[in-house]
Parts: structure tokens; C-alpha cells; sequence
């Protein structure tokens, strides 16, 4: 390489280094944004200072690798990684006990035999009675699951990096893009065979972006309770959704 190629390459690289420096100080509100976006879904143990820290990695590593010519913005593309890292976090901190793992495991079963059995939604008083709890002793499982992050919305969508990632993926192959779709097809069917509470509270939460709070306020119903329907959606999804999710 002579002295002129060596002299290019050390400019376009401190240019690109000076476009990293711009991102991350441009975005860094984003990060904040997103964390504090989070915090309000997941239970007061998880520090806010944690999920930044994790979304400002999640940031540097979307300066480093955007692309523009892929055709996403910037901020598209750094939200999903700056979300994603922050989910890896959570994900990596699973304080849930054992024994809550392990009665979220026999409800998700209770379903999917009931809902086998019978061709139709299974109901709360018939997955109690399989599971051997009270209605009550259900619904507190729920609430549990839901407050302690056992599964989310998420985690339905990871059968691959490929499906899951979208937009972080530079180049997709060609088997991933029809896959992705197809699975998308595959739980828009789901949630739209949901009993028409959970339907609503999925979209309300999930499209509309609404907290439980919030939630809670549009059914009129308290936020305990919406916990334990988007916890009954979830599992009644990771039920049908389970050659996906496998």
C-alpha cells in the first residue's frame, strides 16, 4: 500500500470514527427513552441505571455496524439494538424462584391438553382444576409469572436470530426473510384467536404501548388483574406457538 492509500484509509477511518461519536451523542436520549419505557413493565427490583448502561452498549455496537445503504434510519435500527441489549439484560438477571418456573411449566401443559382435548380456549377454572391449585392460587401464579418476567411477548419471537432480529441482520438470507414472515402470519393468527380480552389487552400493551396502569384504566379492571390476563395470553401463545418456539 503506498503513502497515499495509507493517508486515505486513515481519514476514512477517523471519520468514521467521528460519525460513531455523532450517533452515540445524538441518541444517547434514546437510550434513556427506552430504559425508562422498560421500567415501566418490570418489577421495581430491576434499576433503571442497569437497563441504560446495557441500551448505551447496544448503541455503540449499532454505530459501529450501521449501514445505510440496508435502507433503515439510524434510529430504527439502533431502537431494535439498543431494545435488544437491554432485553438480553433482563434476561440474563432471572430472579424468578424455581418453584415459579416450575408452575408456569404445568399451567402452559394444562393448556395446551385442555385446548387439545376440548378444540376450544381453555378456561381459568378448568386449568386450575387440571394444575390442582384454587382459582386463586391461578390467578397469584399469574401475577407472579407476570411480575418476575418467567416469559414474555418476546421470547416468542426467538426461534432464530433470523426471525427474531429483523433490521440488526445486514443481509438476510432468503429461507430467514420467507420464514420471518411466515411467522408473523402464524402469530397474528394466534393473537387474533385469543379470547377477546387478552386480544385487547395484548394490543393495547403491545401496539398501543400502554403500561399495566394504563391498561387497567381502558378495561376497567385493576392492574393486578391485567397482569394476570397478559400472563394467561402469553402462555396461552407460547402453547400454540410451540413448534416456533421449540
Amino acid at each position: 500500500m503506498n503513502q497515499v492509500a495509507k493517508y486515505k484509509k486513515a481519514a476514512n477511518a477517523d471519520l468514521s470514527m467521528a460519525t460513531q461519536t455523532e450517533y452515540v451523542e445524538q441518541y444517547a436520549p434514546l437510550v434513556k427513552r427506552i430504559a425508562y419505557h422498560l421500567m415501566s413493565r418490570l418489577p421495581p427490583t430491576v434499576q433503571v441505571d442497569d437497563l441504560i448502561q446495557s441500551g448505551m452498549i447496544g448503541l455503540l455496537e449499532a454505530a459501529r455496524n450501521y449501514d445505510a445503504t440496508q435502507g433503515a434510519s439510524f434510529e430504527t435500527y439502533a431502537g431494535i439494538r439498543i431494545r435488544g441489549s437491554m432485553l438480553d439484560e433482563i434476561r440474563k438477571g432471572d430472579w424468578a424462584p424455581r418453584s415459579l418456573h416450575r408452575k408456569v411449566r404445568e399451567i402452559t401443559r394444562a393448556v395446551a391438553e385442555l385446548e387439545g382435548e376440548h378444540g376450544r380456549d381453555a378456561r381459568d377454572a378448568e386449568v386450575a382444576e387440571r394444575v390442582g391449585v384454587s382459582l386463586d392460587e391461578y390467578y397469584q401464579t399469574l401475577q407472579n409469572a407476570s411480575g418476575y418476567r418467567v416469559f414474555s411477548f418476546e421470547d416468542l419471537q426467538t426461534k432464530d436470530a433470523g426471525i427474531s432480529e429483523g433490521l440488526t441482520a445486514k443481509i438476510p438470507e432468503p429461507l430467514e426473510e420467507v420464514e420471518r414472515d411466515y411467522f408473523k402470519d402464524a402469530l397474528a393468527r394466534e393473537i387474533a384467536g385469543l379470547p377477546e380480552r387478552e386480544r385487547l389487552v395484548m394490543s393495547l400493551y403491545y401496539k398501543e404501548e400502554l403500561n399495566l396502569r394504563e391498561t387497567g384504566d381502558v378495561l376497567g379492571v385493576s392492574e393486578s388483574r391485567v397482569c394476570q390476563i397478559h400472563s394467561q395470553a402469553l402462555i396461552r401463545l407460547k402453547t400454540r406457538m410451540a413448534d416456533w418456539t421449540r
